[in-house]
């Protein structure tokens, strides 16, 4: 099954515009493909404005957020692994959506690692959310 992940940026990040308030990324400076500056990486996170005034041609497609944004003056693209998004958020109020840093990757099986020991599967499936019907 496909990540929700970018349909949720989509969204949220459409909701946050029409309700006239700036939209941010909080994004992991972990992550392999990331391209931002490095001034604008503080504690292993970047935080990026994606406004509609603040950038120019934002694409959140399935793979990667990219856009145009000026740093110091200086314009200069960006490129961001959606995977790399733990957060889209309004700066004003804060309301948003945070992301697992475990998500399931495209063949719908949880992200293990490297962890041969079989510990690692008896921890997904005990930190997995129960669903449950309320009435």
């Amino acid at each position: 099954m496909l990540s929700s992940r970018p349909y949720l940026v989509r969204a949220i990040n459409e909701w946050i515009v029409d309700s006239g308030l700036t939209p941010h990324l909080l994004v992991s400076a972990d992550f392999p493909g990331l391209d931002v500056p490095e001034s604008s990486i503080q504690d292993g996170r970047v935080v990026l404005n994606i406004s509609p005034t603040a950038v120019r041609d934002l694409l959140i497609d399935t793979e990667m957020v990219t856009f145009v944004a000026r740093f110091g003056g200086v314009s200069r693209a960006v490129t961001v692994p959606i995977q790399a998004v733990e957060a889209v958020y309004a700066r004003e109020n804060g309301r948003g959506m945070m992301f697992p840093a475990d998500e399931e990757d495209e063949d719908g099986a949880p992200d293990q690692g490297a962890d041969d020991s079989g510990e690692g599967e008896k921890r997904d499936r005990k930190s997995k959310p129960n669903l449950k019907v309320v009435k």
